[in-house]
């Protein structure tokens, strides 16, 4: 799709979040400024929830709304942190410093550079199931310091991967999935604003495919309208039938076993921080498309599945989805290789 997403586009305000609860929490925190923990299912408006607080808090919300996906340091070198322009003139003069100094660095000089407008500032860490506990120390320490003009706005999955202290300077935010109706509404009157035509049983169609997604009920409305020009029944089917993620899935098993485990690595970043998949999901997705690929085998398969196992039971107990689920990559693309070693030395 050329141009920017409907999520984009139509990013909503307060008064246009589908949930009560969410709105009404948001709303509170407009006109009494506190640090947020904004939790709950991938894809269900946490992100879009803080950025339409900070447009109703802040007069010039662009310059005093500060957002830091966990994923622009974690899964990132030293290199890429420092030549990230936003984070850039806070590391100048600064090369020798270690990752963990560099992550503190830029964390307090966010916090602590004064409000363009207005009495504070917002400062939103997306993914932050994905921070380690002595960084979330660090976090602690910078928000007790700044508390006075920067509101931190902590946006996770898992709650309860934040360490206690962080979770009691926080006011909780729930976000739970939307109804099929609550996403209908949305997707008809971004439809209406689109000008696309629409049957009431085709946007039902999405809204209900999307099982509480709200972001790919939208992306997939508007995938539908970019390829039929309207959203009905039919199309909408047509549309769904054949989105998905299954040629990227491929991409990244034939990457690895070719041993290019970045490329591998950085589709699954893809699909889950921009994607919205969670971490058990993508291992279903995986092992499911290696099944139905003749390029991968049944024995590729099998290896797959048998490796799977152990990286299910580490995500269940809340470890980091990208680092198992690249690890079991790297484990099977790694099998292969010793296999074809032994085919060949025995040949």
């Amino acid at each position: 799709m050329d141009g920017p997403t409907w999520t984009e586009r139509h990013a909503p305000s307060l008064a246009e979040l589908p949930q009560d609860s969410l709105r009404e929490r948001l709303e509170r925190a407009v006109d009494e400024p506190m640090n947020l923990v904004v939790h709950g299912p991938s894809g269900v408006g946490k992100t879009a929830g803080v950025r339409a607080l900070a447009d109703a808090a802040h007069e010039n919300p662009d310059a005093d709304l500060v957002e830091i996906n966990v994923a622009d340091f974690f899964d990132r070198t030293k290199k890429e942190i420092r030549e990230d322009p936003r984070f850039a003139p806070f590391l100048a003069g600064r090369s020798s410093m270690p990752k963990r100094d560099m992550v503190n660095h830029v964390l307090k000089e966010s916090a602590a550079n004064a409000p363009v407008a207005g009495e504070y500032k917002t400062v939103v860490l997306d993914n932050a199931e994905a921070i380690r506990e002595d960084f979330q120390q660090a976090l602690r320490r910078v928000m007790e310091q700044y508390h006075r003009t920067t509101q931190f706005a902590i946006v996770t999955r898992q709650p309860s991967k934040l360490i206690p202290p962080i979770r009691s300077r926080c006011f909780p935010v729930p976000v739970r999935a939307p109804t099929t109706d609550e996403v209908i509404d949305v997707l008809a009157a971004i439809c209406d604003r689109e000008a696309v035509s629409v049957e009431s049983e085709g946007l039902e169609f999405v809204a209900s495919a999307a099982g509480g997604d709200l972001r790919r009920a939208i992306l997939s409305a508007q995938a539908t309208a970019v390829e039929h020009d309207e959203i009905t029944m039919q199309t909408a089917y047509e549309t769904l039938d054949s989105v998905g993620v299954d040629d990227d899935l491929r991409g990244a098993l034939l990457d690895a076993r070719g041993g290019d485990v970045r490329a591998a690595r950085d589709t699954l970043d893809d699909l889950l921080y921009e994607e919205g998949f969670d971490g058990d999901t993508l291992l279903r997705e995986l092992l499911r498309v290696s099944r139905s690929s003749s390029e991968i085998g049944a024995d590729g398969a099998a290896r797959l599945h048998a490796l799977a196992g152990e990286v299910d039971l580490t995500m269940a107990r809340g470890t980091d989805d990208r680092l198992h689920l690249t690890h079991l990559l790297t484990s099977w693309a790694a099998g292969r290789r010793s296999l074809d070693q032994e085919l060949t030395a025995s040949a």
